[in-house]
Formats: structure tokens, C-alpha cells, sequence
């Protein structure tokens, strides 16, 4: 398992090639304090086969699939299930290979790019498929880049399980969220979409305005897919401690945010951390989209280059 690192005057960001994993990513406060925004494991062993996917790239599908698999065309593929749905790509998803190093840079925007080749049929997925994942600092920013080219017609959603704190400890129930989207995905008591749309208007669910992540979360945890207004931002988070502010944006249709109750303090370098130590936005296409024709496609076509490109960008507010 090999680190790599890049910074620039702004972000300093480390990765690990298991799961093209991101490890740390370091912005200064409003104090000038280093402050690591993921959570990240002491120990590069705990990464393996981790069951939070802390900081890992999901695929070949990220997020659930219906437990009866998917057809493309007249083709049905079976697909690994367990509790009933298919999660993250299956039982060894791309979060748990080691990817291979294709480039590091160094300068004004540096960038770290890996590489996977997945072989037709793994995990019950058509096609021979080549994905790459590049890392770019561009000034406050850290952009992410899925790219992949198949070369029989398949589905795919790649994304980031990056874990946000923008303290680097604690609790993220004291930081300010705003999210551009007007619904989100009704889902079935495994958590799979069950095709139907909620409006957010009305409810806990809705953050279109400014709202205190503490007033959710006495409710309960989130972890929901939201359709979102593509590159608009798609999201704010802030945190009043520290003045640290994130914009999120996306070429993706949805996000799914989800705030873990806990995490397991004595492996994270995050120490203390406290109940909702994180949020994550994962920025794809809808789960079990496969199974749903009025769902966004995530077919990819043996001609054609997926891509799924994503901005965090940092400042002081």
C-alpha cells in the first residue's frame, strides 16, 4: 500500500493507491491551523476491506442495486447480495483494489491519477473496463475525476466516499448546510429507490436554505439521494468554529448525503470525535438506476467515455 502526495499554497492532499483512497486533505483555518477535512485512519491496514469505504472511489456502481441484478438489452446479470440489496459495486468492489499509479505531478495545480482494470464479469458486470481517477488541486480546490471506456455495453456509477468534518474533530452537528435540490429519492425499507420522487418543501429533509445540520440530525441520521441542479452549486457546508466554508459542484444528477452516526474513534487520526463526526456527499447518478428507465442512464456504451467530475472548493469565510 503506497501514499502519494501533492500540495499547493492552498490544499496539501495525500492518497493511498488501495481504493484510489484519499487519506487526508489539509486547509488552513481562519487562524492559520492545519486542519485535516476527512476523516482518515492512523493506520493505512485499516483501509483494507473497511466497511465505512472511508475515502475510497465506489464502483463498478456505487450506491444499491436491486437484489434480482439488472438487464442490458435482452440480458439479465445476476449481481452479489447481501441483507438484500447490492451495495458499492459487490462483495470486492473497486474500493478494495489496489489501483495502479499512472502519474504524479507537482506546480500550480498538481494532480494524481490511478488507474483500474476491471475484467468482464467482475462482480457480474459486462465488459472489459478501464477507469482512471485523477486528483487535482487547482488553487482552493480539490477536483476529482472519474473517467472509463468499456469495451461491451455495461452500467456504471463511480463516486468518492470522502467522510467531511471541517473542524477535524468533533461533530459536524454544529455546521451549516445548504443544498440546492428541491427533491429526493423515496426508498424502500432496504434503502433502494423505489422510482417515486419526494418533495423536500415542508419537510427535515429540505436545506435549500441555510439550515444547522443539529436540527436534523436530533431527528435522526441522513442518508438520502438528492436530484440536484448540476455545477450550481449543488451544496454549501460551513463550519462557524473554524470559518471554514466548502462548495460542491457536479456534472452528476444526484448526491447522496449521508452523516454516519459514529465511527470508530481509536482508528481515526481525528481524535476526539463525537456522535455525527461526519458528512458525506457523493456525487453520482441514482442508485438502482439500472432498473429504472425514468431514472438518469447509466449505461455505458462500448464507443463512448464516462465521466464524472466533481469540485471542493475551500475557503475562509
Amino acid at each position: 500500500m503506497r501514499t502519494h502526495t501533492i500540495s499547493n499554497k492552498h490544499l496539501k492532499l495525500t492518497t493511498i493507491d488501495y481504493g484510489a483512497t484519499i487519506h487526508q486533505l489539509i486547509f488552513k483555518d481562519h487562524l492559520g491551523n492545519d486542519v485535516n477535512v476527512v476523516m482518515s485512519y492512523k493506520d493505512l491496514n485499516s483501509y483494507i476491506h473497511n466497511a465505512p469505504y472511508l475515502g475510497a472511489s465506489v464502483g463498478r456502481y456505487a450506491g444499491r442495486i436491486d437484489p434480482k441484478g439488472f438487464t442490458i438489452g435482452q440480458k439479465h446479470y445476476p449481481v452479489y447480495t447481501e441483507n438484500q440489496v447490492h451495495l458499492h459495486g459487490g462483495k470486492e468492489g473497486f474500493s478494495f483494489k489496489t489501483w495502479k499509479l499512472v502519474e504524479v505531478t507537482q506546480g500550480e495545480n498538481p494532480h494524481i491519477t490511478y488507474s483500474y482494470f476491471s475484467k468482464d464479469m467482475e462482480e457480474g458486470y459486462p465488459g472489459n473496463l478501464e477507469v482512471f481517477c485523477t486528483y487535482t488541486l487547482m488553487d482552493n480546490a480539490l477536483q476529482i475525476t472519474y473517467k472509463a471506456k468499456t469495451d461491451k455495453d455495461t452500467v456504471i456509477n463511480l463516486t468518492n466516499h470522502n467522510y467531511y468534518n471541517l473542524n477535524g474533530n468533533g461533530s459536524v452537528s454544529d455546521h451549516e448546510l445548504t443544498l440546492h435540490a428541491d427533491q429526493i429519492l423515496d426508498k424502500d425499507q432496504t434503502a433502494i429507490p423505489n422510482g417515486k420522487f419526494n418533495q423536500v418543501k415542508g419537510t427535515h429533509f429540505d436545506f435549500r436554505n441555510t439550515t444547522l445540520l443539529q436540527k436534523q440530525l436530533e431527528i435522526g441520521e441522513i442518508d438520502d439521494t438528492y436530484v440536484v441542479k448540476q455545477n450550481n452549486p449543488l451544496a454549501i457546508l460551513y463550519s462557524p468554529k473554524n470559518k471554514i466554508q466548502m462548495v460542491v459542484r457536479s456534472n452528476q444528477p444526484a448526491v447522496v448525503i449521508y452523516t454516519p452516526p459514529t465511527l470508530n474513534e481509536k482508528l481515526l487520526l481525528n481524535q476526539p470525535v463525537s456522535e455525527y463526526p461526519a458528512i458525506c456527499f457523493e456525487t453520482q447518478n441514482f442508485p438502482d438506476a439500472p432498473n429504472h428507465p425514468e431514472f438518469p442512464s447509466s449505461v455505458l456504451k462500448s464507443e463512448e467515455v464516462y465521466t464524472n467530475e466533481s469540485l471542493f472548493e475551500f475557503s475562509i469565510k
